[in-house]
């Protein structure tokens, strides 16, 4: 099958997804050229329990198609071709809105517009059944990403004593010690990227941000029907559904499939057309960052396993020496959301340095308080947040010399409105979500 250049192809094609003994397949390829394979493998998996079959199969395509986002990016044909079983125009405008959204970020670094490429092709009489209930028993699957999030909402879980599992997906040494940490039954889910994806970005092929939360969420699925689980619990707080900046008429949104708009459209897509009785949720909804950061700051459990640092996670490429490389984006908002919260000899404890009292970071947190920049394409809170750290820190006596801290007290906390530097606000629960109420009420207690 002869090579092809994935910018100049016509056509992206959804060729076949299989499921066997623990394995999930996904095949997609550009033109006729060679076949990109992906693999999840779920160990020790059980046979698929009976009724669940049509459930599995709808999810198995539907894993199918959000993968595919990976690997359409590389060329963002005109066409998308999906052979075999279609989808209906529900299905098709759900995806439509994924890719188009959740390649948002890589649309803008590569000055494209996506909003007349991607379409994907509906059948009025697509065949797939709609979702009933699956019988899946009253166990929770809560996803660990390493970082202070997905922790606070394991000790919530844990508190509630309600029968969850930590589950991850790859091989992170990291998240693996987190998981463990927790102390509940965990479950690891191999994901291997097709490697000639590598081959067409390392030829020139298009690269950039993906929605990863939104594939993970699709694979979680799978592992809910399969070990039976009746809900997935992720940690996505209020502030990842704000925007990073606005692009061309459309907004732009880093952590948009951690966001409401995905969370819902991915839930309403679920009972639909998988299982009717398969809860998904953040549990984490309701609170802005800050309000997950105090939570963290309570439990010194983590202190020396937990990085929200990103080069740790990287499919390629070098990572930190240690848990925090101190430079990104993500150390920075970290440190800084949790400095009014943790005893600053702990806090520099955990990172090994004291980041707000280095000049050579003042970019780096002028971008979090959206000083003179727009907010980092990053996993980080709104504008408001970091500004209001700072703000409570420059009254501290332990922070208000350091150099980060002292300039943005001399030079810019007058140009603020300090109606908005509030902290109450932004520790309380606020918004729409989907947590169920008996876990509601221990998220208000807390």
């Amino acid at each position: 099958m002869k090579s092809v250049d994935p910018i100049a192809a016509k056509v992206f094609r959804f060729v076949r997804h299989e499921y066997v003994a623990g394995e999930a397949r996904l095949v997609y390829a550009f033109d006729d050229g060679p076949e990109l394979i992906e693999t999840i493998r779920f160990p020790d998996a059980p046979a698929l329990a009976g009724g669940r079959e049509a459930a599995f199969a709808n999810a198995l395509q539907l894993l199918h198609l959000i993968a595919g986002v990976s690997y359409y990016k590389a060329g963002v044909p005109v066409e998308i071709r999906i052979e075999g079983q279609g989808i209906d125009p529900q299905a098709a405008r759900f995806m439509e809105s994924l890719y188009l959204h959740g390649l948002g970020e890589f649309a803008y670094h590569n000055k494209l517009d996506l909003r007349e490429r991607i379409r994907f092709p509906a059948s009025a009489d697509s065949s797939a059944a709609l979702a009933t209930a699956c019988g899946l028993p009253r166990r929770t699957l809560v996803p660990i990403g390493g970082g202070k999030d997905s922790l606070v909402s394991a000790e919530l879980l844990k508190a509630a004593g309600d029968p969850a599992t930590a589950v991850w997906i790859g091989n992170s040494a990291l998240i693996e010690a987190c998981a463990l940490r927790t102390g509940l039954p965990t479950l690891n889910i191999g994901r291997a990227i097709s490697p000639l994806l590598f081959e067409y970005n390392r030829a020139g092929a298009w690269n950039g941000h993906i929605p990863v939360t939104a594939i993970n969420s699709a694979i979680l699925v799978l592992a809910a029907l399969l070990y039976g689980f009746d809900a997935i619990a992720f940690s996505n707080e209020r502030s990842a559904s704000s925007a990073t900046l606005e692009y061309d008429g459309v907004e732009v949104n880093h952590q948009w499939s951690k966001g409401w708009a995905f969370e819902t459209a991915f839930r309403s897509e679920l009972h639909r057309r998988v299982a009717a009785d398969l809860d998904y949720y953040s549990l984490l909804r309701p609170l802005p960052e800050l309000a997950v950061a105090a939570r963290f700051a309570r439990n010194s459990h983590y202190d020396d396993v937990f990085s929200s640092c990103n080069r740790n996670f990287r499919i390629l490429g070098p990572k930190p020496s240690d848990r925090w490389c101190g430079q990104c984006p993500k150390c920075h908002f970290v440190f800084l959301a949790l400095a009014p919260f943790v005893p600053k000899p702990r806090l520099l404890r955990i990172f090994g340095r004291n980041l707000l009292d280095d000049p050579a970071q003042t970019a780096g947190f002028d971008a979090l308080i959206e000083y003179r920049d727009h907010k980092p394409f990053e996993c980080v809170g709104e504008g408001r947040e970091s500004r209001t750290a700072m703000a409570l820190l420059a009254k501290r006596a332990e922070w208000r010399e350091d150099a980060i801290i002292e300039r943005f007290d001399r030079e810019i906390l007058a140009q603020l409105d300090v109606r908005e530097l509030d902290l109450p606000p932004l520790l309380t629960l606020t918004g729409e979500h989907h947590v169920p109420l008996r876990l509601l009420a221990l998220l208000e207690a807390d």
